[in-house]
Parts: C-alpha cells; structure tokens; sequence
C-alpha cells in the first residue's frame, strides 16, 4: 500500500504539484471556507482544520488487460475530516480524476455531511480511468485491485465508500465482496449503493434526485414561484439529473432544456421527460432527441428559465456563464459546479443559488439510511425511507435558511456556518491526541 501522505493548502506536503487556482475545486472549496470564519466565533480559532484534509492516499492500480497487457491506472481515496464519525464519500472513475478534484469533493462530503447533521465525515475516492474503454471483466479488476489498495483505511466504522460519476450498484457490490474476502467476514456496511439483496437500500438510486426535487420545490415555494408551468433547465441527464426533471415534471413544471455530453436540446414548450429518458438509456445521451431543436452547447446558458440545475462536473458556472443566466433560482445537483467568482455575480442579479451541500444531500441520506439497515439487518419499505429523507433535508433546509437569513448571507454561506460549526464544535470538543 502506498504512504498515506498528511495535506497542508494551499500545496500538499510532498504533493508540490498540487496547485490550486480560485476556479479549480480545491481552490473554490478554500474560497467557500474563508468566507465562512467570521460567523465561526469563538470557534474560529480552529477553522485551519478546514482547510488541511487528515488523509491523502494514492495508489498504483495495475491490471491485465483482456488481452494480457499489463496497465496501471492511479487511485485515490482522500479522508477530509473524521471528527464526526466515518468517512463517507463516493468514488468516480472517470479520465479527468485528479487528486486536488478528490481533495475537494471529499472536503464538500465533510460539510455536506455536518450540514444535514448525519454522523459522519467526509471522504471522497477515484480512479483515473475511462471505463467506457475497458471491458466489464477489466472493471472488476481495477475495482478489486482499486479496492485492496484502499483497504487499510475502509471498513464501516472508518470510512465508507459509494457510487458516484461513472460507478453503480455492480461496482459496490465488488468492492464489498473485496474488502469481505480481505477481512474473512462478509461485511455489507463497507459501503453503501449496493444491490438491494446484497444489503442495499430502496429509494437509494433515485435519492439524489429526489433531494434535488425536494429541496428545489421547498425553495421555490419560499421564493414564490409556481410549480405550475416553472421552466426548468437541466445540464447532465444521468441519474441524478434524469431523476430530478421527471419528478419535477410530475409536479407540472417543463423542462425546457437539457444539456449532456452528447448535445443540447431546447423545447419551449416543454420536453417530454419520460420520453427523453429512454431516449438517453437507449442511445446514451440527449443527442438528436427528436422530442426538441438541437441548439449550440453555450446556448444552453442563455435559455430563459425559472429554475437551473447544473447536474454534471464542477466548475460548469463560471463568471461569465454567471452574468448571462436567465433564472431565478439555481438547484447545484452536482457537486462544485458554481466558482467563487460566480456566486457573487448571482447573488447581485438577485440570483438565489440552492447549495451542493443541501441540494444534492439527498443521496448520502439515503446511504445513511442503508448503512443503519445493514448494522441491524432490518430493512425499511422505500415509503418509509423516502419519508425520512423528506423530513431530514427539508429541516436541514428551513436551519440554513434561517441563518442564512439572520446573518444576511448567501445560503451557500449560511449552510458551511451550520455544517462548519457542528464539525469544529466536534473537533473542539474531542480536543488534540496526543
């Protein structure tokens, strides 16, 4: 196993190549922090722990091709913070995966946890790997191999991975198989997104969305705009961003326009989500979905909308893209996909900007909720964990609206000032070993 290798922004100690800018993750992350310290008190004085993820781990991850070539990928699994409980975090496999971009998904995971007040920290994990290149049998292995590596610092009372871009049910179930093999016992809290009689969850693959739908139709209700009607523009039409636009759909809204790496498609009047969905399950993608007009990528940002939610990578809403968004509201499913610089642009057109760390939440929820069934083998009907997750995040939502509102803040500012306290309060209270 590789050394775990201690972090210290703005570079990592040893990690000199890690250079974060304003726009990258790590650096919007740092942005986010440094506004939130003078609502901190007299806990300010440990707000550093923010900044420095406790653990960094990278790994060499080779495997034999189909072929019998031999191929190494690099790994990663980053622990943000542990001063409220286990890690928990996704793992992305995805050509794009860098270490700064984990560093800052899993220090996201630490405030989104504390922000809807789960027991947990925050970690995040990836390989850099294009799986649509490998072949399902490759998977397995980079996942196995991927799996061995991390598993000195995994396990269900140390940090506990999930899907996340590019990785499912199929992939946590070889991770769990994996760490159980490595361990001698069956062990299905190691992570959570598992099939549902490998221990999995009902309500876990459509959670994210859900909690994009909920949180959204709970905002606009504050900020009276009709469900009825509502336009609602969509950038990445996977899981989460499919999930979302049907049950807004459902609730009478229209989705106007939907953006993937495919293309971009615009429907005034509406595009039929059901219809698209299958469209995009069958073709994989938004591409030439006879339902709209294809329209030019960068158009996606002029359409005129009530509502956007940014539902692919980070870093999506930059400056400029901020200064010509026709919304009233923006529901951020993805994690990081605002800039620093963007955020303020938004909030001085009178844009309100609903949170990752609230508005995607929904998905961790519900990995909660799995990781409580597996410990007591007792599992709960999809009515019963969708009615929890309603009430978690809707009252995580009404705390941060009114400290947001209290202290005359922006609601991503008013979410790191709940989840930012309840972690340094942690960290305080634990104090210093040795």
């Amino acid at each position: 196993m590789a050394d775990i290798i201690r972090a210290a922004p703005p570079v990592m100690n040893n990690l000199s190549y890690v250079q974060p800018t304003a726009s990258s993750p790590w650096g919007t992350y740092l942005a986010q922090v440094d506004r939130v310290g003078p609502y901190m008190g007299s806990l300010a004085r440990w707000v550093e722990t923010l900044r420095r993820p406790k653990r960094a781990l990278i790994v060499d991850v080779p495997i034999e091709l189909d072929n019998g070539e031999i191929v190494h990928f690099e790994g990663y699994r980053v622990q943000h913070n542990l001063s409220r409980g286990p890690g928990k975090g996704g793992v992305r496999y995805h050509p794009a995966v860098t270490l700064e971009e984990v560093m800052a998904l899993s220090a996201w995971m630490t405030v989104k946890n504390a922000a809807v007040n789960l027991p947990y920290g925050g970690a995040k994990g990836g390989i850099r790997v294009d799986p649509a290149k490998l072949s399902l049998k490759e998977l397995e292995r980079v996942t196995r191999r991927y799996t061995s590596e991390i598993g000195g610092i995994i396990g269900p009372q140390q940090d506990i991975p999930a899907p996340d871009v590019n990785t499912n049910a199929q992939v946590m179930a070889w991770m769990m198989d994996t760490y159980s093999m490595n361990t001698g016992t069956t062990a299905t809290g190691v992570v959570t997104g598992k099939p549902i009689h490998l221990g999995g969850s009902l309500g876990r693959v459509k959670a994210t969305g859900r909690g994009v739908f909920v949180t959204g139709a709970e905002a606009m209700r504050r900020l009276n705009i009709p469900m009825a009607g509502a336009r609602i523009a969509v950038q990445g039409y996977g899981n989460v961003g499919s999930n979302a636009a049907l049950l807004f759909a459902v609730a009478g809204a229209k989705i106007v326009a939907v953006q993937d790496h495919t293309g971009t498609v615009y429907n005034a009047a509406g595009l039929d989500a059901p219809r698209l969905a299958a469209h995009v399950v069958h073709t994989g993608g938004v591409g030439g979905f006879s339902g709209g007009e294809g329209i030019p990528p960068e158009s996606f940002w002029d359409a005129e909308t009530d509502v956007l939610i940014p539902a692919a990578l980070e870093g999506q809403i930059t400056a400029p893209r901020a200064e010509r968004l026709r919304a009233r509201l923006v529901l951020e499913a993805a994690n990081g996909p605002t800039v620093p610089e963007a955020d303020d642009i938004l909030a001085a057109r009178g844009i309100t900007v609903l949170p990752d760390v609230i508005c995607n939440a929904g998905g961790v929820i519900v990995s909660y909720f799995e990781w409580v069934q597996d410990f007591s083998s007792y599992f709960w009907t999809e009515e019963e964990i969708n009615q929890r997750l309603d009430k978690i995040i809707v009252d995580a939502l009404a705390h941060i609206w009114h400290t947001a509102q209290q202290h005359g803040i922006p609601l991503r500012t008013g979410a790191f000032t709940v989840a930012c306290g309840r972690i340094l309060m942690a960290r305080q209270e634990r104090g210093l070993y040795p």
